[in-house]
This record gives C-alpha cells, sequence and structure tokens, in this order.
C-alpha cells in the first residue's frame, strides 16, 4: 500500500504486507532467540534498556520528524512523545531491577508442615505486539521495554503509518546492544497482524487500538496472554463547585490537541445545570484560542488528522447529531485532513457522537440536574477507559473516584491526563490488563511457583 503524509497529501512510502512465510520465519528466530537468551541477568536486561533510552533520546530529531510528516502530529506534542518515550524505556530499566517474588506460609496448613515455597516472575517467550498510529514511539515501547526487560522476545506489527517510527526505534534497541532476534517489527496492516498473534510460537499478546479490530485479534489468537486497551468516549464532568476557567482550558486542550486523536481524548463533556452557560462560555473561548494549522509550527495545537477519510468521518458524526436535533456551539471547518474545533450542544443521546469513539477533534456537551444525574450520563457509555470530574468537594471526588465506571479516573485533570507510573487500562469495552512501568511488566511476565521439602 501506498502511505500518504496527512501534511503534504503526497505519497512517502510503500509498505508492503509481510506475507505468513516470512511471518512464521521471523516467529522461529523469535523463539529461538528467546530460548538463547532466557537465562539474562536482570542487571544485564537493565543495562540494555538504559542504552536504549539513550538512543532513543540521541534520536530525537529524527523521530518528530517522523511524527509530524507521518501522522501529522503538531511539533510540541510530537516532541514530548519522544521525550517520554525514552523516559519510559529508562523507568523500565530501574524498575526491573526492583521485580521480585515472595515466600508463601505453606505449613498454614497442616500438610504444608516440612514444606518451603517460593514465587518468581518468568516471560512468556515470544510476544506479539499490535500498535496503533496515534502514539506510534509511546505505545510501541509502552510494550516493548516491559516485555524485553522480562527476558522476552517481541515481534511488533505497528499500524502502517507508525511503521517508519517503529522501525527507528528498534534500530535504537538494536545500537543499545539488544541481541539479534529479540526484537523484529513486522510490517503491513490487518492480514498480518492477525497472523502473528495466531502463530503458535506467539504467548503473549499486547494491543492497543479500536474494539472491533481487538475483538478480531482475540479470535485469532485464541487460549494464550492478551492485554487490550479498546476504545473509549471519555466524560469530563464538571460541577457548578469547580474553578470553571481551570476546566474549560484543560478539557479544551484534551478534547482537542493533536486533533482528538488519543483514545483518553475528552469527547462527552456534563455539565451541572447551574454553572453549564458560565462554563459553555469559557469552554467555547477556549477551543477558539487553540492554534489549528501547520503541525510543524511550533505553535500548533491542532494538526491534520490522519487522513482525509478521518476528516469526512468527523464530518459526518456532527452532521449526524445535528440531523437529530444537536446545535453547534462552535462549528468546524474542515480543510484536507485537516479538522477545527467542533462542539455540539443538545444532542440526543441516540446520537453517535454520544455512542461512539469519535477519535476526532469534537465534543458533545450535555447538562446534567445535579452531580449524580452527572454520574449517571457519565457511566451511560459502552466504554469505561478514564474519565474525569472538576469539583472542589471531597465528598464528589471521592463519589465519582468510587462510582465512575472506569479504569482511571481523574480528579480537577481533564481525561486526557496520563503518567506512567500508574496502572492504565479500561473496564467494560475499553479492554482488559494495564499498563504502566510495573503493571505491564507484571502484565508481561508470569508468576511461577517452586516448592520443596527439606524434611528429608
Amino acid at each position: 500500500m501506498d502511505l500518504v503524509s496527512p501534511v503534504t497529501q503526497s505519497v512517502y512510502a510503500r509498505l508492503e504486507e509481510t506475507p505468513p512465510e516470512r511471518i512464521d520465519a521471523l516467529a522461529e528466530t523469535a523463539h529461538a532467540a528467546f530460548l538463547a537468551h532466557r537465562h539474562s541477568t536482570a542487571a544485564e536486561r537493565a543495562h540494555c534498556l538504559a542504552n536504549a533510552a539513550d538512543a532513543i533520546a540521541a534520536a530525537h530529531d529524527d523521530l518528530v520528524a517522523l511524527l509530524i510528516n507521518d501522522i501529522g502530529k503538531p511539533r510540541r506534542l510530537a516532541a514530548a512523545e519522544a521525550k517520554r518515550s525514552a523516559e519510559f524505556v529508562r523507568a523500565c530499566a530501574s524498575e526491573i531491577l526492583r521485580i521480585g517474588g515472595e515466600t508463601l506460609p505453606l505449613d498454614a496448613v497442616a500438610a504444608g508442615a516440612g514444606h518451603f515455597g517460593f514465587t518468581r516472575r518468568t516471560p512468556y517467550g515470544v510476544v506479539a505486539a499490535i500498535t496503533p498510529f496515534n502514539a506510534p514511539i509511546n505505545l510501541l515501547v509502552q510494550k516493548l521495554a516491559p516485555a524485553l526487560g522480562m527476558g522476552n522476545a517481541v515481534l511488533v506489527k505497528p499500524h502502517p503509518a507508525g511503521t517508519r517510527a517503529a522501525l527507528r526505534v528498534e534500530q535504537a534497541f538494536a545500537a543499545a546492544g539488544l541481541p539479534p532476534g529479540l526484537l523484529e517489527v513486522v510490517t503491513g496492516d490487518r492480514d498480518a497482524a492477525l497472523a502473528l498473534v495466531g502463530h503458535r510460537r506467539v504467548m503473549a499478546v499486547t494491543f492497543t487500538g479500536g474494539a472491533a479490530a481487538g475483538a478480531a485479534l482475540v479470535r485469532a489468537a485464541g487460549a494464550k496472554k492478551f492485554v487490550a486497551e479498546l476504545g473509549a468516549n471519555s466524560a469530563n464532568v464538571v460541577l457548578a463547585d469547580a474553578d470553571l476557567i481551570d476546566a474549560a482550558k484543560r478539557i479544551a486542550s484534551a478534547a482537542f490537541e493533536a486533533s482528538g486523536q488519543q483514545c483518553v481524548s475528552a469527547q462527552r463533556v456534563i455539565v451541572e445545570d447551574s454553572a453549564y452557560d458560565r462554563f459553555m462560555e469559557q469552554f467555547v473561548a477556549a477551543a477558539r484560542a487553540l492554534k489549528v494549522g501547520d503541525p510543524d509550527a511550533a505553535e500548533t495545537d491542532v494538526g491534520p488528522m490522519l487522513s482525509a477519510s478521518a476528516a469526512v468521518r468527523i464530518m459526518e458524526l456532527i452532521d449526524n447529531a445535528v440531523g437529530l436535533g444537536g446545535k453547534l456551539a462552535l462549528r468546524p471547518e474542515r480543510n484536507g485532513c485537516t479538522v477545527s474545533p467542533g462542539i455540539v450542544v443538545d444532542a440526543p443521546f441516540a446520537a453517535r457522537i454520544w455512542c461512539e469513539e469519535a477519535f476526532g477533534p469534537v465534543v458533545v456537551v450535555q447538562r446534567a440536574r445535579d452531580p449524580d444525574h452527572a454520574l449517571e450520563l457519565a457511566n451511560d457509555s459502552q466504554f469505561g477507559l478514564q474519565g474525569s470530574v472538576f469539583t472542589r468537594s471531597l465528598k464528589w471526588a471521592l463519589r465519582f473516584a468510587r462510582d465512575l465506571d472506569v479504569g482511571a479516573v481523574w480528579v480537577n485533570e481533564a481525561s486526557r491526563f496520563r503518567l506512567d507510573l500508574y496502572p492504565f487500562g479500561g473496564s467494560k469495552g475499553s479492554g482488559f490488563g494495564r499498563e504502566g512501568v510495573r503493571y505491564a511488566i507484571e502484565e508481561l511476565s508470569q508468576v511461577k511457583f517452586a516448592g520443596l521439602r527439606f524434611d528429608v
């Protein structure tokens, strides 16, 4: 397939689908490499990851250029992604030196007298990592570093638009001294991904992407470990006692920057009725203040979407909401692949923008009678990845922390805010398993028990 830049609208590369026989050869090579290095020490693996972090940091300018050209990510956000990716790998290098097991009191039952037991974490073997386009460096190393750090071999199938970024990261790991065969990039699209996850040598799969793709991959993978971060439709709740100016700015940034193409971008904004008018005035102003344009410019907040078809899809979502009775508080404008921020209000709950994952620079705002009603509306979704509530009330902060049906809740931060130190992942239709430094390491390794009888 031809890979077309959303910035220039011209072909920058031609991508070949990896054929099944090549995937089979790569999987066998990865398995052999895993067996050859399965007894490497934690110190050796940590040293390699630290070197890889240095190599990724040294490749910063190359990676930023790829993010801008290949997916249209604005320069400021691209630079942040490249920097964060190196920092994440370095954090994993440190964390694997602290991963341990536990001793078990086997004599807690009579039959366990004279026995000793302990656990340790061991690698799966060959891990398949399927990654999306929207953060092709960060979401790649979120899988690579934990898996490699625990001694697995990894076969990566990136989204076509993220392929050049993945290959550049692979070069960084090779330069860091990673033994040959422990990391390979598989090029292609759906067929390559399905063949890879179903291979008999692949013992675990880690995937970030859409719900439909995730379901297809689970069926293809069969009975093996599967970590999935799927779709989202993040609710950001604003209660009447919140700092409305702060909430408006943070939610606008979370909704529209990087064209809303983040899994936890703000999409549904639910505002307590008594604060609705004041919030909307600030929210529309904050959205208008964002700079739309050339992703290569340092001041740009909203660049192009991945493709013209993606931009058309967003405009169709908006037309659907308006056709059902919704109104536009801020009308988006489309220019090629670029869509300016759009704000829909008073849309019925049957509108696609309320029900589906938009994955674009558009939000829907709904009134709530009171905090209980706001919580009810926030939970009205098949998805449950990450959400937020803005309030000065400790009571309501703790209530939302308990009852909002998502994998992670932020209070007085918008839904897009994420740190790599906490467990990140979804509930309901947003997936299963967790990422984040220690949590991804645990997901991509398994607990092994050993017991011995010592009264012999």
